[in-house]
């Protein structure tokens, strides 16, 4: 790194566990963002700010004037533009060292397995069920770990699938094929801070992730908003699960 960078991720390298080399480890990363809405917003901007190398943003939706709620890397100005287009914008003018390459379609099985292949870490902002379970299976087979989060009214979830782990859980292990397309925040609504809350933490997780440090692999985190409450739950492997119940856990 040159004197420019050191001063830019000062305050990040002091930090025990990080260092020169763990800034570096971000600077040699790529991250898979799925979704620039209310997760994927504050997602991008911190993976971005934080000095990861290489971002590549994946949505096929237009901005929309009831998007603008939550979904802070997009302003008035960019209604009916794609957002990951949006979302460059805005993350190159946070950090010009950060590569983006947008992807404004929506991935089908194949797509998602090669790129998250080439990926360190995929980091899922969508917001239904069937999103989830694909981006997850796409995961699963590539072997690259998956941040997981969701929000919907005043709650919360967040965990790090590593499927790097053949023991590991895996998202169908906690949610099985539950869940419609009314679970989503378009249905039932959702606190406007709360996907930042949430993106915050899958930023977090994926950081930590890309460094080489603990994560919230084999546990789920739940948020209680309106009490303002944290809880945890451990995360245990289905031998039985349809998605990953072929891989054989160490014994």
């Amino acid at each position: 790194m040159d004197d420019d960078q050191l001063l830019r991720y000062s305050r990040q390298i002091m930090l025990p566990g990080v260092g020169v080399e763990g800034q570096e480890a971000l600077q040699q990363a790529h991250a898979v963002i799925m979704g620039l809405g209310g997760l994927g917003s504050p997602v991008a901007a911190y993976l971005a700010a934080a000095g990861v190398g290489r971002l590549t943003l994946v949505d096929p939706d237009h901005v929309e004037v009831t998007n603008l709620q939550r979904q802070i890397l997009h302003t008035d100005a960019d209604i009916g533009r794609d957002k990951v287009a949006s979302a460059t914008d805005r993350i190159a003018a946070m950090n010009p060292a950060c590569r983006v390459e947008a992807r404004a379609e929506r991935l089908d099985d194949a797509a998602m397995r090669r790129l998250f292949a080439d990926a360190d870490a995929v980091v899922d902002g969508t917001d239904n069920f069937a999103a989830r379970g694909a981006i997850s299976r796409a995961a699963l087979a590539a072997g690259t770990p998956l941040v997981s989060g969701a929000v919907i009214r005043f709650e919360g979830q967040l965990t790090t699938f590593d499927y790097r782990d053949p023991g590991a859980a895996c998202y169908h292990c906690l949610y099985g094929e539950g869940g419609g397309d009314e679970d989503t925040c378009a249905a039932n609504g959702v606190l406007a801070s709360l996907p930042g809350v949430v993106g915050s933490l899958q930023a977090t997780e994926a950081l930590k992730l890309l460094m080489g440090l603990p994560t919230l692999s084999g546990r789920l985190l739940i948020l209680d908003g309106l009490a303002m409450q944290f809880r945890e739950i451990r995360l245990r492997r289905d031998p039985g699960c349809p998605a990953c119940g072929h891989r054989h856990a160490p014994s």
